[in-house]
Parts: C-alpha cells; structure tokens; sequence
C-alpha cells in the first residue's frame, strides 16, 4: 500500500476548506429560508365522536375507490393490508373485530379514542406509537371502512 502523499492532503484540505467557507458557503447563506409557520400553522382538525354508522350491501365501489386512494397516501406507511404490523396494525379482518364506529373514531379523533378507549390504549401499548392524526373527515373514514370491508372479503 501507498503512503498517502502530502500534496493529496493539502489538495482534499482545499476542497474542504473551499466547500465549508467559500464561495459555496456564500451561496448558502444567500438562500432564502424556508418560512415554517406556515406548515406549524396549519390546524389540526379532530372529528366529534361518532355514533352511527350505517353500511351498504352491496359494498359502494366509489367509496372503496376513496377508500383505496386515501389509504395509499396515509395510512399504507404504517399499516400492511394483511395481518402483519409495520407501525401500526395489519388491517386484515378489522371490520370484523371491530365496529364501525369505533374504527371512525380511531380515524378521525385519536385523542378521545386513547383518553377514553380500552381497546384504542391496548393498541398503544402493543405498537409503542401513538397514531398521528391525518386530518381525515368522517366521509373519508367511512370509505376507508368501505375499502378495509373489500380488504376483509366482503362484496
């Protein structure tokens, strides 16, 4: 093996030096600043406890549509659609264990659901993450029940 040569150390220390304080560095601070209280600013919203659902048979393809769409965008990083858990749980067979209301309200108001549900603080302790809120309207959680019924094969 070669002994590495000074002039490769001064040449390596000059890049250094050069991309840390010169004129990169510069350019760097010229760069205008993201304004974050923009993206703090946004509100969150929370949904009020549901307390009725009514299903359709046959299930509504439109809302499965939605249901599908929205669960690619926020829901598919943290749950699988089978009974293994990423972050959160599997969805396979969760409208059969649990009620519609009650998966609503998971969705769309987590804080109530964690202060007041057993059930909601069993998955906490299991999964150690606590769900974000996605900001999702109680007519979105209803089609992503309609798309989790197709996903636990019903028609």
């Amino acid at each position: 093996m070669k002994p590495i040569s000074i002039q490769f150390l001064l040449l390596l220390t000059t890049l250094i030096w050069y991309g840390c304080s010169g004129k990169g560095a510069e350019q760097r601070a010229e760069a205008p600043e993201v304004d974050s209280t923009a993206i703090l600013d946004q509100p969150e919203t929370h949904g009020t406890e549901v307390k009725e659902v009514k299903l359709t048979n046959p299930l509504d393809q439109t809302m499965i549509k939605v249901g599908s769409d929205i669960y690619d965008l926020k829901c598919s990083s943290c749950h699988k659609l089978t009974e293994d858990r990423i972050v959160g749980p599997g969805w396979a067979g969760v409208t059969k264990k649990r009620k519609p209301e009650w998966i609503i309200n998971m969705i769309t108001n987590v804080d109530m659901m964690l202060a007041e549900d057993a059930e909601a603080q069993k998955l906490l302790e299991q999964c150690l993450v606590r769900m974000p809120n996605q900001n999702i309207t109680p007519e979105e959680a209803r089609s992503i029940i309609e798309f989790m019924r197709k996903n636990d094969g019903e028609k």
